[in-house]
């Protein structure tokens, strides 16, 4: 007997009716927005007109408006002399003369201000500052009048100043606390004033020396502050602007500053210029007399600000980024009913019934989640995959079975109107806005149509794969937008390696501000392949020294080191500096594998091994998702992996170890595989002249002298006429048994072996390579040794020591 489907369809029914009742979607409508904020702003002038009228009149009007409900509106409005007619007279008459008195006047300002920002998505002033200033003046200011004239003779002048309200507010204070309201005023007031204004200091006089400041003259300046205290230009102050929620109106601009930044009434205060005025008692200054390495009175220093050098930088504002409009609907109810009967007579079909079906809709594809009934098992559904693809007519149908965390089955539908995912709807999100991390990210948005936001630090690395054409530039350029909108140049560097000389050049214009450049070169990105082994060594050296100074700073990771710079208690006499994070982008590996092969993959797999801790993290693409380019090496090193549509099941395994990348559709729509979790996302769109304008922006802002200096790295080709064989490393001989064990002769196996850096490591091969242990540098291709055992080595070692002191001898 055929298995019943036994889906009710009450449920349904409900949905149906649902879908008929009242949305309140008319509140994210930027027309509404924009009528509801002119609308505000006619009120407030026509209430600060009306006040002044009322004022100026000296509450002539009382009487018409006592009388406006008995005598009718014709008669009252030719007796009002308001301004505004009766209806000024009335709306005058309870704010000041029944409620809130003079102080009345503080209400049309905030609520002009709240139109402004609704119609322009810009504040003249901050309008949370301005709600708690406002509303606190009205009522102090009406119980102040209020009780100054609680005696009175005349009661309408002291409701005309502090208003009925005012005057029962002063009643009560003055039954309670009598005079005492006066001191209650006060105390009010400077508690207001120290809240509000951030004051946390009092203005002393007299000596301004501190007490525990230690007298005499410090041997070491505070090397810190260097050519910031010499800048003479203008530092720009920026508005932090309350972000709006998510899924809303997105805001015109906001500015996202170093969290070290104190926030005072709605900006950010930043040091003045002192080199000037003179050395003040609160100049940081070392201690360094009987003071151990990492020892500094911290107590009596300023906390270093990482960001002095560019105090005046400002973030990109969300201007610089299209906005589309929001269609509604994009999936309509008579697809969502087609596709579910579909879905139903299909498994009907095949004997399968289902309990329940229910349909989630993402901006890409709808998610039907279906409960089957008891016995069925999981595998007859996923390997009906295809039958129902072909039911729906659809390409890039996917099958979740089980769904993780859920009882259900997942079937993924592609939507027949696909909804545009802008960067500027991401990024202007309050979950973006407000996010914590140290590297945070934008991925996409998911089914559920939420952002999807990743800590880049806890990846901690990052492959992306996906056939030409499906979006893995337009994802780099999202990563990379997402960190410019919320990094300071000082606390962020870029090194950027684009073979394709196309995809990255146009960030050649924050070259001093966020990229990274090995000694010498020319140009900050790096486009030539042969300099790409440079490159990687480099970083190589960079992340050795940077693990060398959280040694000797006793630190685990560089979140904690620099927060012990920060808190001055590292001492840059003795080498320590603030550490930038340090991101490795590369557009296209397996042009650079093809070319150099083992040198790059090699320095790939030690910096995404090792690099974590120290602040290095990788961003590597490739369009050639073959086990010759993502090797099990490199692989294993990247447990976040992000793949867009691919070409075969093979493809998708090679990338996610799983399928389902082949069965995407394109254009943005990706798989993340991350901690063994396969998530959909819809990766946002952003167009090459918004990567422009957010360059420009960057660009034109004053910047460091040069671009970050990686360390200098000697490559194997280096001249090896110059080596002095008598002048042999200490370790040279063990390097040339490792060589000749090995019958391999790379700077790589004498650095990962000996551990050793990788300058010692070059000079070491380029020692060997005099000596005649290898031959010639010869590209990508291991050197050739030219000792094939290790008893010859002996005897050859034994005769070059024999001559070297023979020389020496003779010297």
């Amino acid at each position: 007997m055929a298995a019943k489907n036994t889906y009710k369809s009450n449920s349904l029914r409900k949905a149906d009716k649902r879908a008929r009742g009242f949305s309140f979607s008319f509140l994210k409508d930027r027309r509404f927005i924009l009528s509801i904020g002119f609308v505000l702003i006619a009120l407030s002038i026509f209430m600060l007109t009306s006040f002044l009228s009322f004022l100026l009149s000296g509450n002539s009007d009382q009487s018409v408006v006592e009388a406006f409900f008995s005598t009718g509106l014709r008669d009252s409005g030719l007796e009002a002399k308001n301004w505004l007619g009766v209806l000024g007279a009335i709306t005058a008459y309870y704010f000041i003369f029944k409620w809130f008195g003079i102080a009345s006047i503080f209400l049309p300002p905030l609520i002009f201000n709240l139109g402004y920002k609704m119609v322009t998505r810009n504040e003249l002033v901050s309008t949370y500052g301005m709600f708690i200033f406002s509303f606190f003046a009205v009522f102090w200011f009406s119980l102040l009048f209020g009780y100054a004239t609680l005696d009175a003779e005349d009661l309408s002048v002291s409701s005309l100043l502090s208003g009925g309200l005012g005057f029962q507010l002063a009643f009560l204070f003055h039954s309670l606390i009598g005079w005492g309201t006066y001191l209650f005023l006060l105390i009010s007031l400077v508690v207001f004033v120290i809240y509000f204004f951030n004051v946390t200091e009092l203005i002393t006089f007299g000596n301004p020396k501190m007490e525990n400041e230690p007298s005499g003259e410090l041997e070491d300046p505070d090397p810190y502050v260097g050519d910031a205290l010499a800048r003479e230009e203008e530092i720009v102050t920026d508005i932090l602007l309350k972000p709006e929620p998510e899924k809303e109106v997105i805001p015109q601009e906001f500015v996202l500053g170093p969290k070290t930044a104190e926030i005072i009434n709605g900006q950010a205060e930043t040091k003045e210029n002192t080199e000037t005025a003179g050395k003040k008692n609160d100049d940081p200054e070392f201690i360094v007399e009987e003071l151990s390495d990492q020892e500094v009175a911290s107590d009596q220093l300023e906390i270093y600000d990482p960001t002095l050098d560019l105090s005046s930088y400002k973030f990109p504002p969300l201007d610089l980024l299209k906005e589309y409009e929001i269609r509604s609907g994009q999936v309509t109810k008579e697809e969502l009913e087609q596709n579910k009967d579909k879905i139903v007579e299909t498994l009907i079909n095949f004997k399968i019934g289902i309990s329940n079906i229910k349909a989630t809709i993402g901006p890409t594809v709808t998610l039907y989640e279906i409960v089957p009934d008891a016995g069925v098992k999981i595998s007859k559904i996923k390997n009906l995959e295809d039958d129902i693809a072909l039911s729906l007519s659809a390409l890039g149908i996917r099958i979740i079975a089980p769904i993780p965390g859920k009882g259900t089955i997942g079937i993924e539908v592609p939507n027949k109107n696909k909804q545009l995912v802008s960067i500027r709807s991401v990024l202007g999100t309050e979950k973006f806005m407000k996010s914590e991390f140290d590297l945070p990210i934008v991925l996409g948005r998911t089914i559920s149509n939420e952002v999807y936001l990743a800590d880049l630090t806890r990846m901690p690395h990052l492959l992306i794969a996906g056939a030409t054409g499906q979006g893995k530039s337009v994802g780099i350029n999202v990563i990379l937008a997402s960190l410019l909108y919320k990094k300071h140049p000082s606390q962020l560097k870029f090194v950027m390696v684009d073979p394709k000389k196309v995809e990255l050049t146009l960030f050649n214009k924050i070259e001093r501000h966020f990229l990274a450049i090995l000694p010498g070169s020319e140009e900050a990105i790096v486009t030539d392949t042969r300099k790409v082994v440079y490159t990687l060594n480099s970083l190589g050296i960079e992340m050795e020294n940077r693990y060398n100074l959280l040694k000797e700073a006793q630190c685990r990771n560089l979140k904690e080191y620099n927060q012990k710079f920060i808190s001055r208690r590292l001492n840059p006499n003795k080498g320590h500096r603030y550490l930038p994070y340090i991101v490795l982008v590369i557009d296209e590996l397996a042009d650079l594998m093809m070319v150099s092969g083992k040198e790059v993959e090699t320095p790939i797999a030690r910096l995404a091994q090792l690099a974590r801790a120290i602040g290095i993290h990788l961003v590597i693409a490739t369009q050639r998702p073959d086990v010759k380019v993502i090797t099990g090496t490199i692989k294993v090193n990247f447990p976040a992996r992000i793949a867009y549509k691919v070409v075969s099941k093979l493809d998708s395994r090679i990338i996610l170890d799983t399928g389902g990348a082949d069965q995407l559709i394109g254009m943005g729509d990706m798989l993340l595989s991350l901690n063994s979790d396969i998530i959909r996302l819809q990766t946002p769109y952003i167009e090459t002249e918004e990567v422009d304008k957010i360059c420009d922006y960057i660009g034109s802002q004053r910047a460091y002298p040069s671009a970050y200096q990686l360390p200098e790295f000697e490559g194997d080709e280096a001249d090896i006429g110059e080596v002095n064989l008598s002048e042999r490393d200490p370790q040279f001989d063990e390097a040339a048994r490792l060589i000749v064990r090995h019958q391999q002769g790379s700077t790589s196996l004498i650095q990962r072996k000996l551990k050793l850096g990788y300058n010692r490591a070059g000079r070491l091969i380029d020692q060997l390579e005099a000596a005649g242990v290898v031959g010639p540098f010869e590209g990508s291709k291991a050197r050739e040794v030219l000792i094939k055992d290790e008893y010859a080595l002996e005897q050859f070692l034994r005769q070059l020591n024999d001559n070297t002191n023979h020389a020496n001898t003779q010297d």
